[in-house]
């Protein structure tokens, strides 16, 4: 399989001159192309710093991480920005929609950023919506969207520019649980019908039972990493 995702030592350190914590201890661990993998574990464990580094909205204090062949610690700012914004999507527990705009507009606008042109950025986006069951409310805004239909504006948003990976902090954190499972369902189903690798950060083992691959951390280190047989993505979302 294609490694994706590569970190070696990884140690992530915030230290403030009153408190040091040591957010990453020694971390190594590999993702694939393709796969769909929860990293789980309690606040504070270290979960949404391994994200960080590995999106490269943080740095490791030493180690080293690799995507897709490119060491992270070797390019600058503006490079990992590129970086994130042309193989990378992101979906977090707020929705950050802007609510003067449609959803479409609001999927549209992750491509405009990316310099496509207006025709074809609807078109993407329209494309988008309709693969997360969201055709028929692209012109609808924010305010008129359940929660549910807004974390499916996000998923369209992270998915309209063919990323590599989607990282999903907390994806469901923000929805009841009924609409969280069928979030994590859909998450599935694209993961399999589009080959992009999804990564989420969860606290909650039932939402982590949707992923074929299951992480857990312990003060900042990955104390297990095992193979599951997932719920159904068949199941109606």
């Amino acid at each position: 399989m294609t490694v994706l995702f590569r970190m070696r030592s990884g140690v992530k350190i915030y230290d403030t001159g009153q408190t040091r914590i040591e957010a990453l201890n020694g971390v190594d661990i590999e993702f694939h192309a393709g796969e769909m993998a929860a990293v789980m574990g309690p606040s504070g464990c270290g979960k949404t710093t391994l994200l960080n580094c590995m999106s490269g909205l943080d740095s490791l204090s030493s180690g080293r991480i690799d995507f897709e062949g490119e060491d992270l610690s070797s390019m600058n700012d503006d490079q990992r920005t590129e970086l994130r914004a042309s193989r990378m999507g992101f979906v977090f527990q707020t929705f950050n929609l802007l609510p003067v705009l449609s959803a479409s507009e609001n999927v549209e606008l992750r491509l405009l950023l990316n310099g496509v042109s207006a025709l074809e950025a609807r078109d993407r986006a329209l494309e988008a919506l309709d693969a997360v069951g969201l055709a028929e409310w692209a012109t609808h805004r924010p305010s008129e969207l359940s929660g549910g239909q807004k974390q499916r504006v996000t998923l369209a948003r992270s998915l309209v520019h063919g990323p590599s990976v989607i990282f999903a902090d907390e994806p469901t954190g923000a929805l009841d649980q009924a609409t969280g499972q069928a979030m994590l369902r859909m998450l599935r189903r694209l993961n399999e019908s589009t080959g992009v690798s999804i990564i989420v950060v969860t606290h909650d083992p039932e939402i982590a039972q949707h992923c074929p691959r299951q992480l857990r951390m312990e003060d900042g280190m990955i104390v297990e990493d095992r193979l599951t047989h997932p719920l159904d993505p068949s199941e109606e979302a």
